[in-house]
């Protein structure tokens, strides 16, 4: 018969590994923050309208002005991703990408409309 706990392992005596109860508790070593996140989509959304108010002057310049600055703006979400602070790429990467997305949609909606593809 076995007499006491079960340990984690069997190595006797002292310098002997502690045993761990329960599942393994992992943890992320650069968690998001929530203001992070907030702070990069405030600045993405201020890049895109500046973005929009000094270049568009056309439908077609608004599509592609707002393409062009939203491309920008995923490419530095990857440069932030890899070396800087994880939670503002996720805000940039978030508003560039509803930005593209809302322009692709109404240049979609504009051809169903009225049978011109806006941009050319």
């Amino acid at each position: 018969m076995h007499d006491g706990p079960i340990r984690a392992t069997s190595w006797p005596g002292p310098g002997a590994p502690t045993a761990r109860s329960g599942r393994p508790h992992w943890r992320e070593p650069h968690p998001i923050r929530v203001g992070a996140v907030a702070v990069g989509s405030a600045l993405t959304a201020l890049w895109v309208m500046l973005w929009l108010l000094a270049f568009a002057r056309t439908g077609a310049g608004f599509a592609w002005v707002t393409l062009a600055a939203s491309t920008i703006a995923t490419v530095v979400a990857a440069a932030l991703a890899r070396y800087g602070d994880r939670g503002v790429a996720v805000g940039v990467a978030a508003v560039a990408g509803t930005a593209a997305g809302v322009t692709g949609l109404s240049v979609e909606l504009y051809l169903v409309l009225t049978g011109n593809w806006i941009l050319w």
